[in-house]
């Protein structure tokens, strides 16, 4: 069963692929046209964001017959086998959740060398099949959404197979039994979302955005990469079972790092959490994020709301019993999420792209999780990671629904008065919303608080400041998610054509987004005792090693701490009403009182114009400097346009030599007889 779960996924991106190979071919047998068809789709892609409608929804772009078959068929392949999949994952979350049959199913041999043997082997445990559920059930109802959001674009099948092949990259992050197999799917995961961001490639800023994604991604995994070695170095091994055996022996040793005596299990997990701090977008390294939403808006729910982006999350608590013997490195994890919780949230109150927005949201709310990790709270933290794929997967794929209806506008001050065009997306829309903002009884309700509490309760230098940040930041996301909600479906429609010609999507995209508006009320209340009550160690066991008595403590905070977050959601909500429905011009008025504090937040605290000064324009200039003076100037001018133009120029003279008259060759040869003679004479003649 868990071989198919993992399999599945891989056996459907490798049939998409190779029918995406067979029906370019097909279309293109010569080779002839690529260009046009590129040319084509460049048109169709650029418009705005995803795919081209006429005014009346019709198809703008002409599809020849064996790509819309082959299409077809992999759209079918791959969604189907991910249903498989996403079904097996719900037996196995209830099998080893529930009846405690935990195994590690060993596939084969994979590295050995020296003391580094690396098998390769499914760890099957409760972390792993609450990550199974979320990858695969998300990722199977993005497949199907993508059926009905993709229909007009040409390179479907292509697409289909990333999207498999990223599912698998994850599965193969979360069924990891060693750290080597956990970064295989890490960057397998990595090569996936370049593929998806840039799909569009003929659009220059999607490939921005992807070689972004990746060139930020790879500063985390050095970090990653370097506490893999460490602690190959300190343990000999890289089995996660021999590492949690040995962990308790590394407390007190020291690493030579430089010159400074570093504890060994501190800077391990430090730099371990740095590979976590690029792939969930943390604080300084969360730039990639917002930016990655130029793919598909499918892609971005699978990548940046649901899977991808919690595998940072996913790590740290995989690695807890590390974690747990290292106090200061969570006090370094907690300090990071609840920057990241706040800092990304103060970004979204001004942002006016839809997707934006949603991508903020996403961002700050992985610090909420950072922020339980680095109390100890491991499964209160998993618990907002599951809640929150269900609602922020929902907010991004009807947020996709509300620019299909809009003919690409994804500006929401271009938007207004769609409830009534769109009540369905409307509706589940208001559900993903009230599941994010934390509103009594909806999922992130129960995990989002329970994060609140832990950080109140936590024993950790950062404890009150992630307390107060993360209380602010209820109040925040509360008022950037209502603020969406009354911009895009309440108030007068503000382009008047597009409105009229708005209508709701294929029922391959609402069903989606019908079962995800379930998940988000669903998640939460029944899942709530094994994730943030006293059923923790009974469903997760070993798989995550808690901070003692963190569960009691959190039980016990005082009543109205408990209901501040509450408190906080409507005093946002409230704000959000008077701001956007009753008196709307009071933002352009805020705006213009405080204009500095306005561009501030509105360019994402400078960061990207920061970066571009410390990092990229350097880094431009060495690489302008290397080319010109040390490729152009020393290599090429004493190399090609040295030495070789000078051999070129003598031969070029002697070349003039040969002239093709027969008596300038016989006073040639008569001089070169002469000398000769007279060599000898004179030679050979004076001894």
């Amino acid at each position: 069963m868990y071989q198919a779960i993992v399999f599945l996924p891989l056996l459907g991106a490798i049939l998409a692929g190779l029918i995406s190979i067979y029906g370019a071919h097909a279309r293109n047998p010569s080779g002839d046209e690529v260009e046009h068809h590129h040319d084509d789709h460049a048109h169709a892609s650029v418009a705005h964001d995803d795919h081209v409608h006429d005014d009346h929804g019709h198809d703008d772009h002409h599809v020849s017959e064996p790509a819309a078959a082959g299409s077809r068929a992999a759209e079918l392949i791959t969604t189907g086998l991910l249903f498989v999949s996403a079904a097996l994952s719900w037996v196995a979350l209830v099998d080893v959740g529930f009846l405690h049959h935990s195994a590690r199913v060993p596939l084969f041999p994979w590295i050995n060398s020296g003391d580094l043997q690396v098998a390769w082997a499914l760890r099957i445990d409760a972390l792993t099949a609450v990550m199974l559920v979320v990858v695969n059930t998300v990722s199977s109802l993005v497949h199907l959404y993508s059926i009905g959001y993709m229909d007009e674009d040409p390179y479907r099948p292509r697409f289909f197979a990333y999207l498999s092949l990223f599912t698998f990259a994850m599965l193969m992050l979360v069924t990891a039994d060693n750290l080597v197999q956990m970064f295989f799917g890490w960057e397998g995961v990595g090569l996936a979302s370049y593929l998806l961001i840039g799909f569009w490639y003929q659009k220059p800023s999607a490939n921005a955005a992807a070689i972004k994604a990746f060139v930020v991604n790879r500063v985390g995994d050095f970090g990653f990469l370097l506490g893999i070695f460490s602690i190959f170095m300190l343990v000999g091994s890289v089995d996660f079972e021999t590492i949690f055996g040995a962990a308790p022996g590394l407390t007190g040793k020291t690493i030579n790092f430089f010159g400074w005596h570093a504890d060994a299990l501190t800077l391990t997990c430090i730099l371990l959490f740095m590979g976590a701090m690029g792939k969930s977008a943390q604080f300084l390294l969360h730039t990639w994020l917002p930016d990655a939403m130029e793919g598909p808006t499918p892609v971005s729910a699978l990548i940046h709301a649901a899977t991808m982006v919690t595998a940072g999350v996913f790590m740290v608590a995989r690695l807890s019993p590390l974690f747990e013997l290292a106090p200061n490195a969570q006090a370094v994890v907690m300090f990071f999420g609840a920057t990241t919780a706040f800092f990304a949230a103060t970004i979204g109150l001004v942002q006016n792209d839809i997707k934006r927005i949603v991508a903020y949201s996403t961002c700050s709310q992985l610090g909420y999780m950072f922020v339980a990790m680095g109390a100890g709270a491991y499964s209160v933290g998993m618990f907002h990671l599951f809640t929150h794929a269900f609602f922020k997967a929902l907010l991004f794929l009807g947020s996709g629904s509300v620019i299909y209806a809009m003919h690409h506008e994804q500006d929401i001050r271009n938007m207004g008065g769609l409830w009534r065009k769109i009540p369905f997306t409307f509706f589940v829309m208001c559900v993903g919303t009230l599941a994010l903002t934390g509103f009594p009884f909806f999922a992130g309700y129960f995990s989002k608080d329970a994060i609140i509490e832990s950080a109140y309760a936590a024993h950790n230098p950062f404890a009150t400041y992630a307390y107060i940040l993360t209380v602010v930041a209820a109040l925040l996301t509360s008022f950037y998610s209502w603020r969406l909600i009354f911009k895009t479906f309440f108030g007068e429609p503000h382009d008047i054509e597009h409105y009229e010609a708005a209508h709701e999507s294929p029922l391959w995209m609402l069903i989606p987004i019908g079962v995800l508006a379930a998940g988000s009320i669903l998640s939460g209340f029944p899942f709530k005792e094994v994730f943030a009550g006293h059923g923790v160690e009974e469903f997760f066991g070993s798989s995550i090693k808690m901070h003692p008595h963190i569960i009691e403590e959190m039980h016990h905070i005082p009543g109205w701490l408990a209901h501040l977050p509450t408190v906080m959601m409507l005093i946002g909500l409230y704000v959000a009403y008077l701001f956007y429905i009753r008196r709307p011009y009071l933002p352009d008025e805020l705006a213009a009182q405080q204009p500095m504090l306005y561009q501030f937040l509105l360019n994402k605290w400078y960061f990207d114009e920061l970066y571009e000064l410390i990092f990229v324009r350097p880094a431009k200039w060495i690489g302008y400097q290397l080319w010109k003076k040390g490729d152009g100037y020393i290599i090429d001018g004493f190399g090609p346009d040295g030495v070789s133009a000078r051999v070129l120029d003598v031969t070029r003279n002697v070349v003039k030599i040969q002239t093709g008259y027969l008596y300038h060759y016989a006073f040639a040869m008569l001089i070169g007889v002469a000398g000769l003679i007279t060599w000898f004479m004179f030679g050979y003649g004076g001894r």
